[in-house]
């Protein structure tokens, strides 16, 4: 579904160094039981263990004695923290317990990107320290202003706002992911049947509608949107997609708002997760790829082994996508291509 991408120092761009957190490069990769189809979440874990700014804020918060068990932010960090002791033998499934309790149902298809948000937002919302809260939500929030210009009189009606995964459709060819990125901040007339109300013309008029980009987060969580719904039906896209494991942030440069928060072209990010859903729009499966102490690994639930960047790049080209054809099983981003997926 997705790609996480970090922040990296120009300077130095063999390493993923966020510029506002310290990253470890040097931690072990660990498989995680399948408890109930809980595929969905073992992934997005493992993203999650591999955006170590994340345990570090967590670790900032000093919880009190009475603090509910169901609380997610604690069980969060309890899971990430036991993913780094091998003694544990289930070292998330208190936090399982913790989203089915809530947040969503055992035995169940996920979608990752919507268990993703659930997690995230829980974690803010539970969490007593504002501090803390806001810290987490930095780490994820990319804000973007919406821009309807009215046709008539020019005015510019500006709405703000923010996400926590830059949600990319991809077409029915070879897609790139800047190509994704040109397209989603794309300007667009607004057919006539959505004329917006002008407050300065005090009616509604012709506009055209366009998002621009105000400030980037430290983690660049990309959601691959590979599912259509056609008349009621959905379906899943299999086209390739071609992304880069570094790219400069130059790449947002037309989509920025005049607005924009100290956005500078020379500052870079790295991908170091991916997020895999193997399977058609109705039923599938969902892994990870990981990158740590400079190599790929690939968690499939349990069994986690080495990769190569050359395996993760083909998980959206043109071998699965000829594969995907054969036997209507192939592969999209996840979540994140934290960058991650």
């Amino acid at each position: 579904m997705g790609k996480n991408y970090s922040k990296m120092d120009p300077r130095s761009l063999h390493r993923s160094s966020s510029l506002n957190y310290g990253r470890s490069l040097n931690y072990e990769v660990r498989g995680l039981f399948n408890y109930s189809l809980s595929c969905c979440v073992n992934a997005l874990l493992q993203s999650f263990s591999a955006t170590t700014e994340l345990l570090d804020i967590l670790n900032i918060w000093h919880p009190s004695d009475g603090i509910d068990e169901r609380n997610v932010p604690l069980q969060l960090r309890k899971a990430l923290e036991a993913m780094r002791d091998i003694s544990h033998s289930a070292p998330h499934k208190d936090f399982l317990n913790c989203l089915y309790r809530q947040a969503i149902r055992p035995s169940t298809q996920q979608d990752a990107d919507e268990i993703f948000h659930i997690i995230l937002n829980l974690s803010q919302k539970q969490m007593p320290d504002a501090a803390v809260a806001q810290e987490i939500r930095s780490l994820y929030e990319i804000k973007v202003e919406t821009q309807v210009v009215c046709s008539k009189c020019e005015f510019i009606h500006r709405a703000p706002s923010s996400l926590f995964s830059l949600p990319l459709a991809i077409w029915e060819r070879e897609n790139t992911l800047k190509g994704c990125i040109n397209s989603f901040f794309k300007l667009q007339k607004l057919p006539d049947s959505e004329k917006f109300y002008c407050d300065r013309c005090d009616e509604k008029q012709p506009s055209t509608h366009e998002m621009k980009l105000v400030s980037l987060p430290p983690i660049l969580c990309v959601h691959l949107k590979r599912f259509r719904n056609d008349d009621g039906f959905t379906r899943k896209l299999f086209s390739e997609v071609t992304f880069p494991e570094t790219f400069s942030t130059e790449i947002f440069a037309a989509a920025q708002s005049e607005n924009a928060d100290g956005l500078k072209a020379d500052e870079w990010y790295s991908l170091y997760a991916v997020v895999v859903h193997i399977g058609t729009a109705m039923f599938g499966h969902y892994t990870a790829f990981i990158h740590s102490d400079q190599e790929w690994y690939y968690a499939d639930d349990s069994c986690v082994r080495q990769s190569t960047w050359a395996e993760v790049r083909e998980t959206y080209g043109e071998s699965h996508r000829k594969k995907s054809r054969n036997s209507t099983v192939g592969n999209t981003a996840a979540l994140n291509e934290h960058y991650m997926n």
